[in-house]
């Protein structure tokens, strides 16, 4: 079991150096083809991240299973609900949706969790999740029923990600959704980034190199990959 991720992370963003976690998504990947997908991601990927909006039972353990057989990267779960969590992993962002207004996602889910994680060793990593307009409408959007914030309204998601940091978030995730349009503005992640003094992950709509460095330039510590690498 990889220790103290979030340590890590500070230590990354503290040191200036760039972390880049790839999303597994096991509602659509095929374990079968777990070793030909990790030789097909960057070689400079720090961090495996899995998890979905909408995941059936087991499929998040398999995953990761089949992970940690070929890979030894750290593994970071990233779930849509409780049921997802396993104690094969190493980590969990334990997410909460502070930019929407539906309890389930603000601390219902978090509560239904505490059970499992009472009895697993995992690495509970608390962080402030900003759902961001991506240009369609995402998983996260359809599942937890909230919408997200617009682009343009920068003071507000500053706000928010500072009201995260103030409830003790360790982190704070900018999210443009799976499959996103565009990407989070760099405009917007260097206000946040300005903002806030706890690591910054954004994640959606990152499919090319250039978006990649321009989150990386606007301050993003982390940047998060998926579907990109899902469709190949």
């Amino acid at each position: 079991m990889i220790k103290n991720i979030h340590q890590s992370i500070i230590s990354a963003s503290t040191e200036k150096r760039k972390l880049l976690a790839i999303l597994v998504d096991p509602d659509v990947f095929d374990n079968s083809k777990t070793k030909v997908f990790l030789k097909s991601i960057p070689l400079n990927t720090t961090h495996l991240f899995v998890g979905g909006s909408s995941v059936e039972n087991g499929e998040t353990e398999a995953t990761v299973a089949s992970l940690k057989k070929y890979s030894s990267l750290p593994i970071v779960l990233f779930p849509g609900n409780e049921s997802q969590i396993t104690d094969k992993a190493d980590a969990l962002l334990f997410l909460s949706l502070i930019s929407g207004r539906n309890p389930e996602y603000l601390i219902g889910q978090q509560v239904k969790a505490v059970s499992k994680l009472r009895e697993f060793t995992l690495e509970v990593i608390s962080t402030g999740y900003i759902l961001i307009d991506g240009g369609n409408k995402s998983a996260v959007e359809r599942v937890s029923k909230t919408l997200p914030m617009p682009q343009g309204d920068i003071q507000a998601i500053v706000n928010t990600a500072l009201a995260g940091e103030y409830l003790g978030k360790k982190m704070i995730y900018l999210e443009a959704g799976s499959g996103a349009e565009f990407p989070v503005n760099p405009s917007v992640i260097k206000a946040v980034k300005n903002a806030v003094k706890i690591p910054l992950l954004v994640g959606g709509g990152i499919k090319y190199e250039e978006q990649k460095q321009e989150a990386y330039k606007a301050g993003a510590d982390m940047v998060v990959m998926g579907t990109c690498f899902e469709n190949n």
